[in-house]
């Protein structure tokens, strides 16, 4: 349970710094490679952002989860 309240933690915190820095990597660099045209807006946010926001969130998420699970396992 602990490590779903870490995942969800870093996935919002992530989530937001891609919000405010939208060129933070990998989320843009994965953006970039689908082919997403870095003009079109949406609702006020280029449509690059969110996207990126949500890779973002999702890979440093599921690196710091499973950091966190690796340091449980050793601590036992």
């Amino acid at each position: 349970m602990r490590g779903a309240m870490i995942f969800v933690i870093a996935f919002v915190i992530f989530l937001a710094a891609t919000f405010a820095y939208a060129e933070l990597p990998p989320g843009n660099m994965i953006s970039d490679a689908m082919g997403i045209d870095s003009t079109v807006e949406w609702s006020g946010f280029l449509v690059r952002t969110p996207i990126s926001a949500i890779l973002n969130g999702v890979i440093y998420s599921v690196i710091i989860w499973l950091i966190f699970t690796l340091v449980e396992k050793a601590r036992e």
